[in-house]
């Protein structure tokens, strides 16, 4: 059940072949929920080609227009990263990643892996909309690896959890939850609403903003909030906004 909750996300794959190459890479490792975010070329024979057996994987995988849309309905998101970032974000290595996404699946969270670009990784917005990211340490000297390599690794290292579940340590949020975690479409809209705010108050200048939106999603990505939580916030704002504008029965949240 655990990997039935898992999505492997490719972001604007410019290969139709590495598309393939991840599909038998996922059926390898037990992993069959495949979304492919605006591929440059596919459907095509080389994805089919190099999928060998694991057709039914490309067979059954969503294609979508945005990243966006492609975790709307995740709780816990994780995306790969390369090279370093101007603001640091929390950090793992594969294997410690692995053991993140099979604990939070296993409680039945939705998770998504994103996976980006052959040329360029992910962008920081994209980045932005996870929890978690994951890093590859590989050699200094030769850095740069196949998207179907680095998604056999992770996957690789998330059966390896599986097959020892029962013998790993439980991680601190191990613990029942009463309520589900935000899905990163509610917490989208939360962002949205904590800007305007922000701004109403005058302690965000839209013209010059700074860093300060992406240090505050860095924040409650990493708390990770349930959606009572989350209500609550998104009700202190609302207060907060009809504090300042009395006036205004028609306050936007959304």
């Amino acid at each position: 059940m655990a990997l039935e909750n898992i999505d492997i996300v490719l972001v604007n794959s410019l290969h139709s072949g590495n598309i393939g190459g991840v599909a038998r890479a996922m059926k390898n490792m037990g992993l069959s929920r495949l979304t492919l975010v605006k591929p440059l070329e596919y459907p095509a024979p080389e994805a089919i080609w190099r999928a060998a057996s694991a057709s039914d994987v490309l067979d059954g995988a969503r294609i979508v227009e945005t990243v966006q849309e492609a975790v709307a309905d995740a709780q816990f998101i994780v995306g790969t990263s390369a090279r370093g970032r101007t603001i640091p974000w929390p950090i793992q290595d594969a294997r410690q990643c692995a053991a993140r996404v099979l604990n939070n699946s296993g409680r039945g969270e939705r998770v998504a892996i994103l996976f980006g670009r052959e040329d360029r990784g992910l962008l920081n917005e994209e980045l932005e909309l996870c929890n978690l990211h994951c890093h590859i340490p590989t050699h200094v000297g030769y850095p740069s690896l196949n998207l179907a390599m680095a998604v056999q690794i992770v996957a690789y290292e998330i059966r390896m959890h599986a097959l020892n579940a029962s013998q790993s340590e439980p991680e601190p949020e191990d613990a029942q939850w009463d309520t589900p975690f935000a899905t990163a479409d509610n917490m989208a809209r939360f962002y949205t609403h904590l800007e305007q705010t922000l701004i109403d108050i005058g302690f965000l200048d839209p013209k010059a903003p700074r860093q300060l939106m992406r240090r505050l999603r860095r924040l409650y990505n990493r708390v990770r909030l349930d959606e009572m939580e989350l209500n609550i916030l998104r009700g202190i704002l609302k207060e907060t906004q009809r504090a300042i504008k009395p006036n205004d029965r028609d306050i936007k949240t959304d």
